[in-house]
């Protein structure tokens, strides 16, 4: 036998020149022909650029987060109103793989209308038979209505002669996440200051070591915020936080336990990553300023609830899955995953497998724990890390001069800027530069429901009368003014047996129509219009019997550019004689927009049109 070759020997790049940043910089020049550079730079939601293409940062540090090859926490959401059915779930989930559990209850930050009763009784019956010293993390998503679950919990634990040491628990208080979200507050936040810091006292004088406050930068991202506002609100929240601790008496060091993060996860793997590495070094800079000895902050992160679609659910699968690899290299301790279906309603049981699956499937199957910031040294990552972190402190700068978090909300100053961003983001959801597949693109009007929980939404009253009161930041979901269109669609097959429709007017052959065909038909059909294709037509007489004939009363002339300058004009004006009451035309009118209108064409639908505005006007004209 010969000698065996290891992989250290195996030089695989040896015959090829070596790459340089300037060889890539030429040939891309050659490609765009003189066109400027900067048309290849992306932009974040807060300007920062992304250039197509970085050299290698030199002399990068891993960012410290997790322990070396440590495993993020498991965690599964447990949000059953009805108690005994919840423990059912918390006790399956953890003999499945879970290794914890995301406790909801009504009125947090991310119940999304769902939560566990917050009631002494109910508590206890859905920890029942779960061991809380045995390793697993539980983590508390309260609201006011629902923050007594917290001392529920603890006295729960005592009850059962557990040593509160022993047991893993993030209790979640965050009285700033909750007047963020709801905009307004029944105390002022020196009446807020003392409640809070005696909770934590208690607590921890029963033997928890916490952490026990929420700095939650979730309900900025659910509202349309930014990564950099993210940032910045868990920064100044977690800073008010320990400023309101150590004001209890506790030393600063103590109180620096106390305070963990949270953060949203989307599908957008750099910046999600980018972001996770962005907050571990923007927190050290605190304990920093403060005099502290850095010490890693425990981050935990949920998949975004922004970017769940109730339209083609199944998607949410992949976008989870990408959410979730960029949060577990970013460095989260704890990650949670929204069932696909949550969106829709409760979710069922394979949901919830899905869900558990996602993080086991890459923990166990792609080992992405064996590596600590495997991101490090990436020139991309590294500088947006930088960006972010720069442009964050200085909105936390911004914020703090503004008197801390609580006051800044009070004049207003993070909703403006939050509401700014969002706008934004509908506008790029409406004219589809943001793509949602399945809700904003490529619809599927024919797709199969999913099952869900019958559990009816926790609808609770509002806590307390507002004794101060600012603008909110209320959740959203981009896809959901296209989702709205499409349960007008469905109300109308269920109502009159049809969807509307719209009839496809195909010019010329298939080479000529097909790419403009299939823009217009998933078009309209994101907006629950029903697009009736058709073979291509030369003759107008034969056009004008087929719209006749298909019951349709609008349509959508579509062809190349070649044959709508011959062939247009004529097929519009068949259409027009034949009792089309709106034609549209797929692509840019150009030079031939006054003879195209002349003949009875209204609109023309093309990519980086305001596609929201012209579905609502299609459906104003069929109503």
């Amino acid at each position: 036998m010969g000698r065996m070759t290891t992989t250290d020997e195996l030089k695989l790049a040896a015959d090829f020149a070596p790459a340089t940043y300037d060889d890539w910089r030429k040939l891309v020049d050659g490609v765009l022909k003189g066109a400027p550079f900067e048309k290849l730079v992306s932009k974040t939601a807060d300007g920062l650029k992304i250039n197509p293409i970085y050299r290698r940062a030199e002399g990068a540090a891993p960012v410290a987060g997790r322990a070396a090859a440590a495993p993020w926490q498991v965690l599964q959401r447990i949000d059953h109103p009805d108690a005994k059915a919840a423990n059912a779930q918390a006790l399956h989930d953890l003999e499945n793989g879970a290794t914890g559990l995301a406790l909801v209850f009504p009125g947090s930050n991310a119940s999304h209308g769902f939560g566990l009763e917050p009631t002494a009784e109910a508590v206890e019956q859905v920890l029942d038979s779960v061991f809380l010293d045995a390793g697993i993390g539980i983590e508390l998503q309260v609201g006011p209505q629902s923050r007594m679950a917290a001392i529920h919990v603890a006295e729960y634990i005592k009850r059962r002669g557990l040593d509160p040491a022993a047991c893993d628990i993030r209790f979640g208080l965050d009285p700033l996440g909750a007047c963020t979200a709801w905009g307004r507050s029944p105390f002022t936040w020196a009446e807020i200051v003392p409640a809070l810091s005696n909770a934590v006292r208690g607590l921890a004088a029963m033997g928890f070591r916490g952490p026990f406050v929420a700095a939650d930068g979730r309900l900025i991202h659910n509202a349309g915020g930014s990564e950099v506002q993210e940032l910045a609100f868990v920064l100044a929240s977690g800073v008010a936080y320990l400023r309101a601790i150590e004001a209890s008496g506790v030393a600063l060091e103590d109180a620096q336990g106390m305070v963990y993060a949270r953060l949203a996860a989307d599908a957008d793997q750099f910046l999600t990553l980018a972001k996770f590495r962005a907050l571990r070094l923007l927190w050290a800079r605190i304990e920093a300023a403060c005099g502290l000895a850095p010490k890693p902050l425990f981050v935990a992160a949920d998949t975004a609830w922004r970017m769940q679609t109730q339209r083609d659910p199944y998607v949410n699968m992949l976008r989870a899955t990408m959410a979730t690899f960029s949060a577990g290299l970013g460095g989260a301790n704890a990650i949670t995953v929204l069932p696909h279906t949550l969106a829709r309603g409760l979710p069922d049981p394979f949901a919830r497998r899905a869900a558990r699956n996602t993080q086991l499937v890459l923990l166990e199957e792609s080992n992405l724990a064996k590596v600590s910031d495997p991101a490090a040294g990436s020139g991309g990552i590294e500088t947006l890390t930088r960006q972010l972190c720069e442009a964050a402190w200085k909105l936390f700068q911004e914020i703090e001069k503004a008197g801390g978090l609580f006051a800044s909300l009070e004049q207003g100053l993070l909703q403006r800027k939050v509401a700014a961003t969002r706008a934004v983001r509908e506008t790029n959801i409406a004219k589809r530069r943001d793509v949602l597949t399945g809700a904003s693109e490529f619809p599927n009007l024919h797709e199969a429901d999913v099952a869900v929980l019958e559990a009816r939404p926790v609808v609770l009253p509002p806590y307390g009368e507002p004794k101060i009161k600012f603008g909110g930041l209320p959740p959203m979901r981009l896809a959901a003014p296209f989702e709205a269109l499409r349960d007008k669609s469905d109300a109308r097959l269920k109502a009159k047996g049809a969807r509307p429709k719209i009839f496809l007017a195909n010019l010329g052959t298939a080479a000529d129509f097909t790419a403009r065909a299939a823009f217009a038909k998933s078009f309209f059909e994101t907006g629950g219009i029903e697009a009736l294709d058709t073979e291509g037509f030369a003759d107008p007489a034969a056009l004008a019997a087929a719209f006749k004939a298909s019951g349709a009363d609008t349509a959508c002339l579509c062809s190349s550019d070649k044959v709508y300058g011959g062939h247009a004009v004529a097929a519009a004006q068949a259409l027009k004689a034949a009792g089309a009451q709106h034609i549209y035309l797929a692509g840019r009118p150009g030079e031939q927009e006054e003879a195209l209108r002349g003949a009875g064409v209204g609109d023309f639908i093309f990519a980086g049109g305001d596609a929201l505005a012209m579905l609502k006007d299609a459906w104003q004209r069929m109503e």
